[in-house]
């Protein structure tokens, strides 16, 4: 069974790393320091001019989008200026033409847009909620901006592992312009039972007492209490819980967001209740969840297998469990995993990596692990899911951190080869979770995207207001730059690719892209 674990960590969440850390972290803010010293304390030189597109009103801000201005000289240099806006974005240009409409140079990677940095002092404020489910299955979420009553409604979905305090970022900023909801699936982060699932007839054994000088683990007792008969945590669990948030608490139909896992179940209740999502946000997810035959979907298939995550736990699995969990549940390999899905090792995720180590120490954390990795697949796969969306003319758009040593943007590139017209962004240096490790440039994204949405298409795609026809066999590339605090900024490159972008371009760019990176190595 050692490939299940080894196949289940290109899931964020995923925290049972089996092998050994070659390299001991005490924690992850240690890298931070030296990080910030290498950021630029000032803009660059003026070579770059951005305009808004049009003429914005007293109270709101266009995006702005980054123009060049060419003379016969080459690019005239020019003083920049740099006016906050509202939530929406920055307007940057010269003193005296700020304002102007000048085209975008086509084709110009090296075209710098200026972003707004995460709100500090006009944050949304983040109220954390809870709601009964079903008998002992309380579902925890956390809002923002639901003053917004205008608004859209926004709910994002969280990896394997974490919960809703990993969409921090988007509930203060995005809650400002929005009505957002972030949740916790059960089984995971505050979603956890509030009830040992199992009873138990007998003294608990040493061999089964769960770990030495510890409470016993929950679930691993000898029956099922009658609420936890059936239950195992899996996909089509999830993405019933998903139907009663949206249905019950928020009242309407959502754009939904997805990393990793959570990507996973925001497709696949999109394709099952299209009616109850205006768009689909894709950050990374994973596509493929859950390697034994679903029940329903494969019903001989399914009865090779004698257990399927239910509870209680069989003897062998609980003596599994308690040996991977002793391993998993160390913070060194917690923090080894996060260093492994954060390309910026300068981001601060301590708060991540302290509410982490804090589910791992709930009583029935170890025996709802053993229910996911053994739980059955959904009855639709991520590619059927991908399809029904397709069908029902679901909106989808991805956004792919480029260095993600797990759900790396190949796959990204293959939804966008079924669905050519999906906006596919890629942004660099970004891993696993790019919501949390370059949020400023997820939610300047999620705003264009939710915009364009909403104005029924007539609101251009951030990077495409410049028209769409020339890129739809190629590539857009931009440098994207924002305030980090403590007086630095951080920048970072996105692409986006166009409607004809063809997967097999993209990997032989991949290629060659690789062979550049080899022969200059070499050179050096």
């Amino acid at each position: 069974m050692m490939w299940v674990w080894r196949v289940y960590t290109c899931n964020f969440g995923i925290l049972w790393k089996i092998n050994k850390p070659q390299t001991k972290t005490r924690c992850c803010r240690e890298v931070s320091q030296a990080s910030k010293q290498k950021q630029p304390n000032s803009l660059p030189s003026s070579h770059t001019h951005l305009s808004h597109r049009r003429k914005p009103d007293k109270n709101r801000l266009v995006p702005s989008r980054s123009n060049i201005l060419v003379s016969s000289g080459g690019l005239r240099k020019s003083r920049l200026v740099v006016r906050n806006g509202t939530s929406d974005g920055y307007v940057v240009g010269e003193n005296d033409d700020l304002g102007s409409n000048i085209a975008t140079r086509r084709g110009d990677s090296k075209s710098k847009v200026l972003i707004p940095g995460l709100p500090e002092e006009a944050a949304a404020q983040i109220t954390p909620s809870h709601c009964e489910w079903k008998p002992n299955l309380t579902v925890h979420y956390e809002k923002s901006g639901c003053g917004n009553v205008e608004a859209p409604a926004v709910l994002f979905l969280p990896g394997f592992g974490v919960g809703s305090f990993h969409y921090e970022k988007q509930l203060t900023d995005l809650g400002r312009d929005y009505r957002v909801w972030a949740v916790d699936f059960v089984g995971q982060g505050l979603s956890l039972p509030t009830q040992d699932p199992t009873t138990t007839n007998t003294t608990i054994s040493k061999e089964t007492s769960g770990l030495q000088n510890s409470e016993p683990f929950w679930g691993f007792g000898d029956e099922a209490e009658p609420w936890a008969d059936q239950l195992v945590y899996s996909l089509d669990l999830w993405r019933d819980q998903v139907q009663y948030i949206v249905q019950e608490v928020i009242g309407e139909p959502v754009y939904i967001a997805g990393n990793s896992l959570g990507g996973y179940v925001a497709l696949y209740f999109a394709a099952t209740h299209p009616h109850l999502v205006k768009g689909v946000t894709l950050l990374n997810a994973t596509p493929f969840w859950g390697f034994f035959p679903n029940p329903v979907k494969s019903p001989k298939l399914a009865r090779l297998f004698p257990w399927s995550g239910t509870f209680p736990l069989p003897p062998r699995v609980k003596k599994l469990t308690e040996l991977v969990w002793q391993k998993i549940s160390d913070p060194e390999s917690i923090a080894e995993i996060l260093k492994q899905v954060y390309k910026d090792h300068s981001t601060d995720v301590d708060k991540v990596f302290s509410r982490i180590v804090e589910i791992t120490q709930h009583p029935a954390a170890a025996a709802s692990f053993a229910s996911i990795m053994f739980a059955p697949g959904g009855l639709l796969s991520f590619s059927e899911a991908l399809s029904r969306c397709k069908k029902n003319s679901v909106p989808i758009c991805l956004m792919y951190g480029k260095e993600d040593p797990w759900v790396g943007p190949i796959w990204g590139k293959k939804i966008k080869k079924e669905i050519p017209n999906a906006p596919y962004y890629e942004i660099s240096p970004a891993g696993h979770c790019p919501h949390d490790e370059v949020p400023e440039v997820v939610n300047y994204l999620m705003r264009g995207w939710i915009k364009h949405l909403e104005s029924g298409g007539f609101e251009a795609l951030p990077l495409m207001e410049d028209g769409e026809e020339a890129w739809e066999k190629s590539s857009i590339g931009r440098e994207i730059e924002f305030p980090r605090g403590d007086g630095w900024k951080k920048s970072v490159k996105l692409w986006l690719y166009g409607s004809k972008y063809t997967f097999w371009r993209g990997v032989g760019e991949a290629f060659r892209a690789s062979l550049v990176r080899a022969f200059r190595g070499k050179s050096a």
